[in-house]
Order: C-alpha cells, then structure tokens, then sequence
C-alpha cells in the first residue's frame, strides 16, 4: 500500500523535504511521524496513514512534493481510518440558501465579473476555527463563501478562490492603465565565474517566502521613517530590581515584555496604527485587540512569531511566552498559525548591534517598530549633565493610512511610555 502526502491545510499544496524518520525494512505505525516537511515559514511532521514493514521510499531530502505523491509503501499493515485519508468521492454538495448557480463554479479567465461572490447568501457558514480567524483578519465575509467541503464546509482553497474572484474584479477596470505603466525589466543571469571562484547556494523555501513579501511591501507600500531616541535608563534599573525574581520561577526577564506593554498601550492611545488597509473594498480596519509580532533572527531567516491579546497579559505571561516562541522559531518548530494575525510588529535589534535603520512595514500592517542598541550617553536633565542609556528607534509606517503628525504624536507617547513605565506592571 502506497502513503501519500496527506492534504497540508491552510491553501498549502506543496512542501520541501527536510527530513526522513524512517528506512526500508521499518515497521511503522499508523498515524508514526515518517518525515518533515517545510513550507512556507512552518516545518511540519507528516504522520502515516497506514502501518506495516517500509517496502520503499520515492522521496529524499530536498525533493519538494505535492499533495498525493507517493512517500512510501508499506506491506502488511492496514490503511488509516476514511477521515485521515483524502476521500474518494466527491463532495457533497454545500447547503447554502439562495447561491446564484454559476457563482458556484470558479472557471478561469471566462467566467464573467458581473457574477461575483456577493450574489452568494451563505446564511450559516461552515469553518474551522483558523479559517474564521483568518477571515476575521482580511475582513472577508464567510457569508459571501459557498464550501466545497462535505456539508458546505468552508476551507482555505475556498477563499482562495473568493479572494482571486475579488481581484479580478478590481483589477477589471484597471486593465487599461495597467497595460500604459512601464513593465518590470526582466532578471539577466550573469556568469559570475567568469571573475573568479563562486559558490552557489540555491534559496531555501523561507528565504523565497521572505523575498517576496519584503518585494510586495516596498512595491506597494509608501513608507516615511520617524526616529528619535528613548531614555531606557528606567526600564533598566527595574529590569535588575526584578530579575531574580522572574528567574526563581524559570523565566528570564528581558527589556522585550517592556517594549511589548509599552507598544500596546501606545497602540491603544493611537489606534490607526493598529489598523490595515482593505484596497479592495477602500476601507481602513482598525482591529480592537492587540497581537504583536516578533522579529526573529534564525539561521534559516527571519521568522516573525505573533503574541496575541498584549495588553491583556501579565509582564510575567509575555516573559514566558516570549521565550517559548523564539525557541520554537529558532527551531523551526513554530506553526504557520502562531505567525498569523499580528496587528503591529517589533524588530529589535538591539542585542547584535547598530543604531537606526529602516524596517519594512510586515504586511498587511502599516506600522512596525526597529528598535536598536543602547548606549550610555550624557543628557542634560535639570540643567545637569547625566549618563543616561539611550535606544534609537525608527518608526516606519504607511502613508497612504497615517499622516506624519499622527507618527509624530504616536512617537512622543511611546516615549513617555518608556519612560514613565509603571513599576506595578512589573512586580509578580
């Protein structure tokens, strides 16, 4: 019997090999982890759907696979339950109320724009927790979405397909000035070696990920850098007046949960910061809960876990939480979902080095956070002299959603929130 690469979720057909757990001659269990598969920025353990003796492996390290292809085939044991495995026969047909009947179909390039998703009345939308959330995040309507599931239910090729219909349908009208607008050069290869010794190292799944979201949020994004400098001297002092307090219950106390509070509190003040912009609907969403994203310098790349509900957790909670997210990361253990839905996010610098620089908004957020290394430096306070520790910031935000005295005055409250820091939000 044959295992095949299961369905992955989230829309994900595809995936890198990274690593085989097993070798012809093993007896496995049905539902035994037999390799790991990276994709997008998440690595993920692929279960058997059957057990038996490993009569031959089809796949090695660096193959990307799609759903369906063969992994290996086993002799003697049984399949995994009907539920695991894809079913065979189609789906039955969603139970939406009043569908327009082509709306149902999504065709190609021939299916006309005039029949849109908002004909459909999904009066009782059917998901999974992560597709209602993913939805929240986008602003997309499940009401406008017919599943393709047994019983109607909705999943991520459903509103893939949803969100492609949108685009066509906004970029319609626009084929004409597109068509005038100067392409994009197209890339030359050049021979390299013809100058000396080269080494060529192909791009990891992540590095391809991080390349294109980066290129997407400079080509479309109109970005203004605020910096100025925050008096860290206090954050400091109470960094070490409670550390060994965090330490006894396991934790390590970093200036991060204090950025981490001190952003949520600003971002409260300033809510536009904590907003998208909808370019299909020409709407701004402004998001009434805080869930902030961390820069994440691993071997592999930049990952950027999501801590959820900032400003309604402990400085203990974040501490905690923090730790256990960048170890995952680093890890590559991390979730594709524990990356989803940030708000607003932070890129700290400050442990390697360096002063300000330019962070790249992280899409679709308008606004993140770079903050660099602390220096002593003398400050006149009261007409006197002092060493004060001083961390640059940059601001880098969306113009096309907020103004440059909205930045300004974001920026002056986030400085006196550094700075007047309360002691009570530390203390366990």
């Amino acid at each position: 019997m044959d295992v095949k690469l299961p369905k992955l979720g989230e829309g994900a057909d595809n995936g890198v090999v990274v690593g085989i757990f097993v070798k012809e001659g093993d007896v496995i269990a049905n539902g035994q982890a037999i390799m790991e598969l990276e994709n997008e920025k998440a690595v993920a353990s692929i279960p058997s759907t059957a057990a038996g003796v490993v009569e031959k492996i089809f796949i090695k390290v660096g193959d990307r696979i799609t759903v369906g292809a063969k992994i290996l085939s086993v002799a003697g044991g049984a399949s995994a339950p009907a539920s695991v495995a894809p079913a065979a026969a189609p789906a039955a047909k969603p139970a939406a109320k009043k569908v327009a009947p082509k709306a149902v179909v999504v065709e190609a390039e021939e299916e006309p724009i005039e029949e849109s998703a908002d004909e459909i009345v999904n009066e009782n939308p059917v998901a999974s927790p992560s597709i209602r959330r993913a939805a929240k995040d986008f602003g997309i309507d499940l009401h406008k979405i017919v599943g393709s599931e047994s019983g109607g239910r909705i999943i991520a090729a459903d509103v893939q397909q949803y969100i492609q219909r949108l685009i066509r349908a906004a970029l319609r009208p626009a084929v004409a000035k597109a068509e005038v607008a100067p392409a994009k050069p197209a890339p030359v290869q050049i021979d390299f070696a013809q100058f000396g010794p080269i080494l060529k190292k192909p791009m990891s799944p992540l590095r391809k990920v991080i390349s294109r979201r980066m290129s997407e949020s400079w080509s479309s994004v109109v970005r203004v850098t605020q910096f100025d400098d925050i008096d860290f001297t206090k954050l400091g002092e109470l960094r070490k007046k409670y550390g060994a307090a965090y330490e006894a219950k396991g934790i390590k106390l970093t200036l991060t949960p204090f950025v981490l509070k001190a952003v949520a509190a600003t971002l409260k003040q300033h809510p536009i910061f904590n907003s998208s912009l909808d370019e299909v609907a020409n709407e701004i969403i402004i998001k009434e809960y805080v869930h902030l994203g961390i820069a994440v310098d691993t071997e592999q790349g930049l990952m950027v876990p999501v801590i959820r509900d900032v400003d309604k957790k402990s400085m203990f909670d974040l501490a905690k939480e923090l730790e256990m997210l960048a170890a995952k990361a680093r890890d590559r253990k991390i979730s594709a979902d524990e990356m989803k839905g940030g708000t607003f996010t932070i890129s700290n610098q400050g442990a390697i080095g360096g002063g300000h620089f330019t962070p790249i908004v992280n899409l679709p957020e308008v606004a993140i956070l770079g903050l660099g290394r602390g220096a002593l430096k003398p400050v006149v306070r009261d007409g006197k002299i002092e060493a004060r520790l001083l961390t640059p910031i940059a601001l880098s935000y969306d113009h096309r959603v907020v103004d440059g005295g909205s930045a300004a005055r974001f920026t002056v409250d986030l400085v006196k929130a550094f700075e007047n820091f309360d002691e009570a939000v530390v203390k366990i």
